[in-house]
């Protein structure tokens, strides 16, 4: 799955970027949606408000990803409005457990993000309440930055727990991804790659999607060879 990343679209134009990879024949299967408060990261982005309407204007799963302070309070939101999947930093979340119930009452699947150096281990049985593990290759709160490989090992920890049925659900990775990084990444494991300027940043956008996707999924077949 390819999730293209809005952050690296053009703000001013998101309407006709979201369609751009979106809809039928267009590759997308989410777009990813990074929304930053300026505390948890110091960036700022979007909110609920922005999010509601980019609802509106697609029919492609919305995939949040929320990197802000008390998403316990504020994550709910997101899929009361009809975001596919609610992601949440396992930082940041006071009761991860009953946050991912909340998340799955509301209509959303549930999602559980670490940063580079927070421990899989840690997240063991949340996890579990859990449908979507998100990976970061990259400090969150900025696009463009580079590829971190060193956690892949945590990619291939969840894909083992994956695999042998300790955990079900799907392991996305957000951070770097590109041409270059993609296929290691698949080898380990992934299921969803975020990208964000290696899709927006293409002359033409929903071949760069296709062609992630191509490499990938050979990259994924070759490793579980």
């Amino acid at each position: 799955m390819i999730a293209p990343s809005i952050l690296s679209a053009d703000f001013a134009r998101l309407s006709e970027e979201m369609a751009a990879v979106g809809g039928p024949g267009r590759g997308a299967d989410w777009l990813h949606v990074d929304v930053m408060d300026a505390h948890f990261v110091p960036n700022l982005t979007l909110g609920l408000p922005v999010v509601e309407s980019l609802l509106r204007s697609t029919d492609t799963p919305l995939d949040c990803h929320l990197m802000i302070d008390a998403p316990d309070r504020w994550a709910p939101g997101y899929a009361e409005a009809g975001a596919h999947n609610v992601t949440v930093h396992a930082e940041a979340a006071e009761d991860p457990v009953a946050l991912a119930k909340n998340l799955r009452a509301a209509g959303a699947n549930a999602g559980l993000s670490v940063k580079p150096d927070t421990p899989l281990e840690s997240y063991t049985d949340v996890l579990k309440h859990y449908d979507t593990l998100l990976v970061m290759s990259v400090e969150p709160g900025f696009g463009g930055q580079k590829f971190i490989e060193r956690v892949l090992e945590k990619v291939r920890t969840a894909r083992r727990m994956v695999d042998t049925g300790h955990l079900n659900l799907l392991v996305e990775i957000d951070g770097g991804i590109n041409n270059d990084t993609i296929e290691q990444a698949a080898e380990a494991g992934v299921d969803c790659f975020v990208a964000g300027s290696a899709v927006y940043g293409a002359e033409d956008p929903v071949r760069a999607v296709e062609g992630l996707r191509a490499q990938a999924r050979d990259a994924s077949a070759h490793g579980s060879a």
